[in-house]
């Protein structure tokens, strides 16, 4: 029995045992699901603080890119608010910071990390549309900068920058809700397990103490993670209403910008127009006292040949020069004004730039006088250039006479032919490449830096009313850039002005095309006597001159006054040359050619004309080209030019003139 007995203690105490055993490993289960729970619970708080860390952050991005914005947009306005240029700056710079604070937030997030990614691009993207009013702010152009912050601020960069903000916040917001869920749900289980060691103590005596003390101790840690939470939560509300609040007077704030851009622009274009309606006036004061004096030196002069018609010959043809030189130079200045209009077609040719300055000495030396002396420094090696010679000498003398008068009549003029290779804006607006320099040095008065600002503005001049009009720098100007080059001054006051010309370098191998004035055509006779000329012209008087001048020539000239007229006459007869007007009534001389060279594709053309309207220049691309007015020999030389160009096209063929 007492074996027995002792058996059955041993069992018992085994079970007891057993029992202690499953009921430590049930406490020690319990302890560590406990700690599992708090542990998960914790993470899902650091998650949830995670989350309205980045969504903090995001408004604050979004804040500072605002305050940004408002502050370019002030200081573009106002070029003299510096301040404001530095509250852009630094807070664009805290923008970035904050959005690489952000990028460091959510590096664990791949798809987070991919849309910072995403931002930074953008970012970026509104930085260089910043960037670009703020420097034409910074280089005093107030006009650009206002329209380049206008074009940043109706860019789509903006909206994207903003709507990926709001997408990083929403994948947040998303996840929080998610980590709030999995936080309630820890936080459950986390309180039946204090239950269930509560229940446990009890029966477990001290053990069942100290898990109750634990539990007491997590839900003291819960409620106060309920209590962090609730308060992250209120903070991040009241945030949202003051960056909603602060979004609503940047936009009041745009919106007056808006307007107050609109009443700018109003009020500067009003500016524009009475300045212009101011230069017109002038212009036409110069021109009107230009012309009257031409016209006074052609009237006298026609009029005094007329009355000495029976007199001695010679003193009738001095009157009949000055009577001419007087509509010539009355022809020189239209051409000027075509010139100044863009709207006087060049001629361009390959010239060699040495030898054209070198050609013009004589020229310059009547043109000058002699209190002036003259000197020339031609680079042997410059480069060759394809430009309108013509247009060239015209601007070289223009130089010349503008240092003439700098100088008072009396001084030293040098002119200069260089060969330069510029990077791109080195002078002006030029581009990167190999150009020759034609610069024009006096020993005069020279120019203020206001003056040397405005001095290619059309109309602005210096001189005494009645002395100029205006349009000698400005025509050079637009002769440089129609021609691929730049011009360029400097100048110091009481030292002298140099401008130079620089006009782009050609191909070495490029045709030399020489006008017919000054080429000899060889075996081409200089007349081709008895060819058939179509002349459409619809101005009767223009008509009747120029068919006078065709049959003194021993031309057999037709004439009409329109375009369906010379239609009907060119189907009816053989013609050698069609000259025709270009600026007609019912149908332009290119159009009329158009049709004529569907018909006939051999027949020669000659264009005469006063004035090229515009994007008409490009339809007399190789034709020959007359202006008005002209003379005899003028014409006489033009018409063979015509005239020699298609047989000589025809003569390696034998037959129909090639196409060219």
């Amino acid at each position: 029995m007492t074996s027995g007995d002792d058996t059955r203690f041993d069992w018992g105490r085994g079970w007891a045992a057993a029992g202690a055993l499953v009921a430590a490993l049930i406490l020690i289960t319990m302890v560590v699901l406990v700690a599992v729970s708090n542990q998960a619970r914790d993470a899902a708080l650091d998650t949830e603080r995670h989350a309205y860390d980045v969504n903090l952050l995001t408004r604050n991005v979004d804040a500072t890119l605002l305050r940004s914005q408002s502050a370019l947009g002030t200081f573009v306005l106002d070029e003299q608010a510096r301040t404001s240029g530095n509250i852009y700056y630094s807070q664009w710079r805290l923008a970035g910071e904050q959005i690489y604070q952000l990028d460091r937030l959510v590096a664990r997030d791949p798809a987070q990390s991919h849309r910072v990614d995403q931002l930074e691009e953008l970012y970026s993207q509104r930085g260089t549309e910043f960037a670009t009013a703020a420097r034409a702010v910074s280089g005093k152009n107030g006009t650009t900068a206002i329209n380049f912050y206008y074009a940043a601020t109706q860019s789509p960069t903006g909206p994207a920058l903003a709507a990926k903000l709001m997408e990083i916040a929403d994948s947040e917001r998303a996840a929080l809700q998610q980590h709030i869920a999995q936080t309630q749900f820890f936080s459950a289980r986390a309180d039946r397990l204090t239950d269930y060691l509560s229940w446990l103590g009890v029966m477990a005596g001290i053990g069942g103490i100290v898990l109750g003390a634990v539990a007491i101790q997590a839900l003291r840690q819960n409620a106060a993670a309920r209590r962090e939470a609730e308060s992250e939560y209120e903070r991040s509300l009241a945030l949202e209403h003051a960056v909603a609040d602060r979004t609503r007077e940047l936009w009041t704030a745009n919106e007056a910008l808006k307007a107050e851009a609109i009443e700018r622009q109003s009020a500067e274009a009003q500016l524009r127009q009475v300045q212009k309606m101011e230069a017109v006036g002038q212009l036409t004061g110069g021109i009107a006292h230009d012309f009257n004096n031409m016209l006074a030196v052609v009237v006298g002069g026609i009029d005094l040949a007329r009355r000495r018609l029976n007199g001695p010959r010679r003193e009738v043809m001095v009157h009949l020069v000055n009577a001419m030189e007087g509509a010539t130079r009355a022809a020189a200045l239209t051409r000027r004004l075509l010139s100044f209009a863009r709207s006087e077609p060049l001629l361009p040719e390959r010239i060699d730039s040495s030898a054209l300055v070198e050609g013009m000495s004589d020229l310059l030396d009547r043109t000058l006088g002699e209190r002036v002396t003259v000197r020339s420094k031609l680079a042997a090696d410059a480069w060759p250039t394809f430009v309108d010679p013509h247009q060239l000498e015209n601007a070289i003398v223009n130089l010349a006479v503008n240092a003439r008068d700098a100088m008072d009549g009396v001084g030293t003029l040098v002119i200069e032919t260089s060969n330069v290779t510029l990077l791109a804006n080195a002078v002006g607006d030029i581009q990167a490449g190999d150009y020759v320099r034609f610069s024009v040095t006096d020993t005069g008065s020279g120019m203020t830096p206001e003056t040397i600002e405005r001095a290619f503005e059309p109309f602005f001049t210096t001189k005494p009313v009645g002395k100029g009009t205006g349009l000698g720098l400005s025509q050079i100007f637009g002769f440089a850039h129609q021609s691929g080059g730049e011009v360029g001054i400097e100048s110091e006051v009481g030292k002298g002005t140099t401008v130079s010309i620089y006009l782009p370098r050609t191909n070495a191998s490029a045709p030399v095309r020489l006008h017919p004035v000054i080429a000899q055509r060889g075996e081409i006779e200089a007349t081709v006597p008895g060819a058939r000329i179509l002349l459409v012209e619809d101005d009767p008087r223009v008509r009747a001159a120029t068919m006078g001048a065709l049959e003194d020539l021993d031309y057999e000239p037709v004439a009409c006054s329109g375009g369906a007229e010379a239609i009907e006459l060119f189907d009816g007869q053989v013609f050698d040359l069609v000259i025709s007007d270009v600026i007609m009534p019912e149908m332009t001389g290119p159009e009329l050619v158009r049709i004529l060279k569907g018909k006939r594709d051999d027949i020669s053309i000659l264009f005469v004309t006063g004035y090229v309207g515009e994007g008409e220049s490009d339809d007399l691309a190789g034709y020959e080209l007359l202006r008005k007015p002209f003379t005899v020999s003028a014409l006489a030389s033009a018409v063979a030019s015509a005239l020699s160009q298609r047989f000589s096209e025809q003569r390696p063929s034998g037959g129909a003139a090639a196409t060219g």
